[in-house]
């Protein structure tokens, strides 16, 4: 079965075209067994009602609601949960992503890849939303590692097991693939056709440019240093006590040779800016240091929510069931409970 989810908010004249499209789509290509998740991110407009009526006409559309607007990656994460599809593909309702690109995508991660993420080459959006873009992709795979074009592009399609391991939050849909790519999973992407906005408005401003950059660091940060917080930290701690050591064996040479009968001025080490540099320094550096260990103490005791490990095969198996970590080995205190 193939599963598509469809966050929305506010897409009541796009919903039944969207369908239909679907439909056309998934019958034309023969891809078999489907069904249409739309998740209604607390719309004000007449959209669930039209995901009532479509629902109660197709039996492969299903609808769920949220109470108030909780974002997008919130409404994936409402999807995913209840998808029962082996591959799951990802798309706006708001008619610019091509549901005629579903075969493409299905076929690429038929051919052994776990992600397939959609590349908008051509893309119909105004100037302040494709310039911001492209130095957010550019930032992104420099940070990263991970050469896509476009992280940005709502059309992606995933296996079951990639979203099995990866909790969303916040607004870190648009970075599954990077969070997929660092536990292993093969990530790739397909160029796909891209439509102007025919309803409604775009729901992303600066203020989504921002939050983003925001959200980058948080992936850098978990993708490398998850499972060893004091490799950042105490990296940081050290090098900031290296330079503040240099600093001071500096200025103590200075101090003893200004006391030599050289007719040198005798300086007061209280009176150079440096001097107070030096200690700021040390003080971070002992710091990061401390709050590097911390974080350590909580990976070690408090768990976390996925193993430290993804496995793709294995020769028995009984091996992938005997390695898959407990819930006490992921949560060794009980706080999910």
């Amino acid at each position: 079965m193939i599963s598509i989810v469809v966050p929305l908010f506010n897409e009541q004249d796009s919903l039944a075209e969207l369908i239909r499209q679907i439909q056309h789509s998934v019958e034309a290509d023969s891809l078999g067994v489907y069904e249409v998740l739309l998740i209604d991110d607390g719309s004000n407009d007449l959209s669930w009602s039209i995901i009532e009526k479509l629902s109660h006409e197709n039996p492969t559309v299903h609808g769920i609601r949220f109470r108030r607007n909780f974002g997008k990656a919130a409404a994936l994460a409402a999807g995913f949960a209840v998808a029962k599809g082996q591959f799951l593909v990802t798309m706006d309702a708001d008619l610019q992503d091509d549901p005629k690109e579903l075969v493409r995508l299905i076929e690429k991660l038929d051919k052994g890849h776990d992600v397939v993420s959609g590349w908008k080459q051509t893309r119909y959006d105004p100037w302040h939303k494709r310039w911001p873009s492209l130095v957010f992709n550019g930032i992104l795979r420099k940070f990263t590692r991970l050469h896509l074009h476009d992280f940005n592009c709502g059309l992606k399609a995933y296996r079951r097991e990639v979203l099995d391991e990866i909790t969303l939050y916040g607004e870190m849909h648009r970075f599954i693939p990077v969070l997929a790519a660092a536990r292993g999973f093969r990530v790739t992407e397909i160029a796909v056709q891209h439509h102007p906005r025919i309803h409604g408005v775009s729901k992303y401003g600066v203020s989504r440019i921002l939050k983003g950059f925001l959200d980058l660091f948080t992936v850098v940060f978990l993708t490398r240093f998850r499972y060893r917080p004091q490799h950042l930290l105490g990296g940081i701690g050290l090098a900031a006590s290296a330079t503040a050591g240099v600093l001071l064996i500096g200025l103590m040479t200075i101090w003893a040779i200004s006391r030599l009968d050289l007719g040198m001025q005798p300086i007061h080490l209280h009176e150079r800016p440096v001097f107070y540099l030096t200690m700021v320094l040390f003080l971070l550096g002992s710091q990061m240091i401390g709050v590097g260990l911390l974080a350590e103490l909580v990976v070690a005791n408090s768990g976390c929510r996925t193993a430290p490990y993804s496995i793709a095969t294995t020769t028995q198996a009984d091996d992938a069931q005997s390695l898959a970590p407990t819930r006490e080995q992921l949560d060794p205190l009980g706080i999910q409970s």
